[in-house]
Parts: C-alpha cells; structure tokens; sequence
C-alpha cells in the first residue's frame, strides 16, 4: 500500500505566502517592464506622447453678418463705385444656395432675381444693391442675410492704341489717371513718341506729354480718364 502523503499546515500557508508574493511581484514589474519597452521605441531624448482626447466644441455658431465674399471680384469700392449696364454682379444668401447665383446687369439697368422680381441695379453702389435685394428677398425669406460682389467690370472701360507694350480694352473700376493707364499698359515702347500722346473723348481732342509730365511739368494735363477715353500713343 502506497502511503499518501498530507503536508503539514506550515507547508500549505507557506506556498500560499509564496505565491501572493509572486503576484506582487509581477504587478508591480508590469510598468517597468512597459518603459523599457517604450523607452527602447523611442529615440534619446525623445518623450512619450499620449493621445489626448479631442476637445468638445460648441456646434451652435451665431450665423455670420454677411456671407463670405468669393475670390476674383473686381476690386472696387463697394460705397462709391456705381453699376452699369453689362457688369457682373454676384449675390450670395446665406444658407440658400439656389438663390446665390451671378448676374449680368441687363441693358436697361435691371437685373432679374431668381424666385422673385427684377430690381434695378445701374446706378446703384454695390451696398445699396444689396439693401435693395434684401428687401426682395424678404417677400420670401425670414430676415435673410444678403451680400453682393461686383465680378467683373464691363459697363465702364478705357482702351489703349499704338506704341505700348499692352494695347486693348482696361477695365476703370478706380478713379485712374493717364500716367497710370500708360503705366498698367507696360509704358511706351522705345520708338514711341511719349510727346505727342493724344486722348480721344468723343469730338475732343486732348494732348498729353508724357516727358514732362515725368520731370514735373504740365501736372494738370495728367487728368482723370472717363469711360469710353481712348488713349493714342504715336
């Protein structure tokens, strides 16, 4: 008969003892055992980042005073600069994009908005359009929130002829004098004749003299160019 062997009391608190030590042990090396691990992916010097956790934003936002103006319009004054027949014009609503569209000042001046009427627009600055469909669109809007961009600028044009480096039609969206028109035409050419520079407004007939204007002389035949001027450079 094989005798089974029971152990003692000592022995069993004793192996109960060992292993809450082991335990211990092992979660208390967990750690180190992680920053070695860590410390051994990162580079000398380098510190351990923690993902942080994204802050929470407040989605409620008042909506803008006006919408945002898109790039490329033309750069006029939107207090003084009057419309014309022909301009572009770009409305914007806000939040309503079928009613954001371009339009083109007809001849008659007017231009016709998208689900309501036609309004005048030749003569008119750009804030003062703006005030004008806002009201339109308040037949059909509850406070809408309008803005208005004039793109390009075709009811008022200078043009250029002759011995300059850039011949053609101008855009006058700013008050602009000759020299500066000969100026964004690249200047006269080396054989041009900058002394006999003449400006065509309708039956009249105006002489300008570049040279001398450049050495101070003569300031007041630099005057202001109108729409439909024509400057001649010989």
């Amino acid at each position: 008969m094989v005798s089974r062997i029971v152990p003692r009391r000592d022995e069993i608190e004793f192996g109960r003892t060992l292993r809450r030590m082991t335990m211990a042990t092992v979660k208390r090396l967990i750690p180190i055992l992680l920053g070695i691990s860590l410390s051994v992916q990162l580079l000398p010097g380098q510190a351990v980042q923690l993902p942080q956790q994204p802050k929470e934003t407040d989605q409620r936002s008042a909506p803008p005073e006006k919408p945002e103006a898109s790039p490329g319009g033309a750069p006029v004054d939107p207090n003084s600069y009057k419309i014309g027949a022909e301009d572009v014009i770009g409305v914007s609503v806000w939040r309503e994009q079928e009613l954001s569209r371009p339009y083109t000042v007809r001849p008659d001046g007017k231009i016709s908005l998208f689900m309501v009427k036609e309004i005048d627009a030749a003569g008119l600055t750009p804030t003062e359009l703006e005030a004008s469909v806002t009201k339109a669109y308040s037949s059909i809007l509850k406070n809408p929130i309008v803005s208005i961009q004039v793109l390009r600028v075709e009811s008022k044009k200078y043009y250029i002829t002759g011995e300059v480096f850039r011949t053609g039609a101008f855009p006058l969206v700013s008050p602009t004098t000759v020299l500066q028109a000969l100026t964004m035409a690249g200047g006269v050419r080396e054989f041009g004749n900058a002394k006999k520079i003449i400006i065509m407004r309708g039956a009249e007939r105006i002489k300008f003299n570049l040279k001398d204007v450049l050495k101070g002389k003569n300031l007041n035949t630099n005057i202001f160019l109108q729409p439909g001027d024509h400057i001649v450079v010989p």
